[in-house]
């Protein structure tokens, strides 16, 4: 069957893997792109439909390596805690008040968001698994949906908080999306809770998603035995035997789900040699700047985990982790993302920040040279901002970008149309 043909132009084209080209093109037959180039050898010899973005940056949509789409309109509704320990309790308690619709509601007001600011992927935590697939066909981004698992309030049995999430999964079938495990962190599972996830997801190639040593009192949990979040669980019966002289990264690595199949998230807190650590296990690690900053962890260890060779990735977390300003509109924004990195961060590169947004993300999905570059054979993901300059500038110019996307194609099909069509 001979494939639908369009030809992209741009003023520039970014393709991430490689050089920016200046007066380029992108050809993308069907779902898939199948040249990349300036303007005059793509647009030669192929035919199909041309169309000219005019001043634009084309490179290829965001990669957002961790999102909670659920608690979309939980915005501005909890103040920054004190501790941890008292954020786990205010969302658990404004999650209990929630209806399925509510959560519906939420998670479609954050994608739109994700899809304006010019996310194409997102790795999202599902704490609700009744919303999918109907949720996934409601919108244009590809999806990984981590089923989130937990169970120590519950008393649940291991056995059948696994089973009942293979299960779903399982009835899942949509070409776009995809679906994994997200045993919710080191303090809210058990060690076998881990390993049956582990051993489920090794079986069926399904990813983990994780949030990992994420607060300093996680940390003395782990470490040392002591501390608020140890009491707090303690006295709410979860068995504290496999706390005491290793760190958060170590837990796991003792259970076997530090591998490569893992997407560590936050990873705020290291002991000596947990970078080496992940870096050997092929763990990628997401953080979330925004969020960061919203509960004042000490400073991310971004120098230590990429000295050791971790692949880092970019993720928004939730809204209700963004700071609001009154009158302020918050929104699921990795560009916004990336310009409080670079805030946080002046030694880093806007090349490497951007790289974090899409490539590191792809490999940390699994999804390398499928999502997050603009390639031959990649999936035709892609998005268009406005972009003048100079083609040395190009990345800077890219990370201060702000508002809408002008245009966004996911799977060779127009998410948001350009203005010229």
């Amino acid at each position: 069957m001979v494939q639908r043909q369009i030809v992209l132009r741009a003023r520039f084209v970014l393709p991430i893997s490689r050089p920016p080209i200046e007066n380029g093109a992108v050809r993308v037959a069907g779902k898939r792109i199948v040249a990349v180039g300036r303007w005059r050898d793509a647009a030669a010899g192929g035919g199909g439909q041309a169309v000219d973005l005019g001043e634009t940056v084309l490179l290829p949509g965001l990669v957002n390596a961790h999102c909670h789409l659920d608690y979309t309109r939980m915005a501005g509704e909890l103040p920054p805690p004190t501790s941890f320990t008292d954020w786990i309790k205010l969302i658990t308690a404004a999650k209990a008040g929630w209806t399925y619709s509510d959560c519906a509601e939420s998670w479609l007001v954050g994608a739109r968001m994700l899809l304006e600011t010019g996310t194409t992927t997102v790795a999202d935590i599902e704490a609700v698994p009744e919303l999918l697939p109907e949720v996934w066909e409601a919108t244009p981004l590809r999806v990984f949906s981590f089923l989130e698992m937990t169970g120590i309030k519950s008393r649940r049995d291991p056995r059948a908080i696994v089973h009942q999430a293979a299960a779903k999964i399982a009835t899942l079938e949509f070409d776009r999306c995809r679906a994994g495990f997200s045993p919710h962190a080191p303090y809210s599972t058990i060690p076998e809770l881990l390993r049956r996830s582990n051993d489920a997801a090794r079986e069926h190639n399904w990813r983990l998603a994780m949030h990992v040593a994420e607060s300093e009192q996680e940390f003395e949990m782990f470490m040392r035995a002591r501390g608020e979040m140890f009491e707090w669980l303690r006295r709410n019966g979860r068995d504290m035997s496999d706390c005491g002289g290793v760190s958060p990264v170590q837990h796991l690595d003792r259970t076997g789900l530090l591998c490569q199949r893992l997407l560590a998230v936050h990873v705020n807190r290291l002991a000596a040699g947990d970078a080496e650590l992940l870096a050997r296990r092929r763990v990628s690690v997401a953080h979330c700047p925004r969020s960061h900053a919203y509960f004042r962890h000490h400073s991310f260890p971004r120098r230590q985990l990429a000295d050791a060779g971790v692949n880092l990735c970019l993720g928004t977390d939730s809204l209700a982790t963004v700071r609001k300003r009154s009158r302020e509109q918050t929104a699921l924004n990795l560009f916004e993302e990336m310009r409080a990195l670079a805030t946080d961060d002046p030694a880093l590169s806007p090349k490497t920040i951007l790289e974090m947004a899409t490539v590191n993300g792809a490999r940390g999905l699994d999804m390398a040279g499928q999502v997050g570059e603009l390639t031959e054979n990649s999936c035709a993901d892609l998005i268009a901002i406005p972009g003048t300059g100079k083609a040395r500038d190009i990345y800077a110019a890219v990370l201060h970008h702000s508002g809408a996307v002008t245009a966004s194609m996911i799977d060779g099909r127009w998410a948001i149309p350009p203005p010229s069509l």
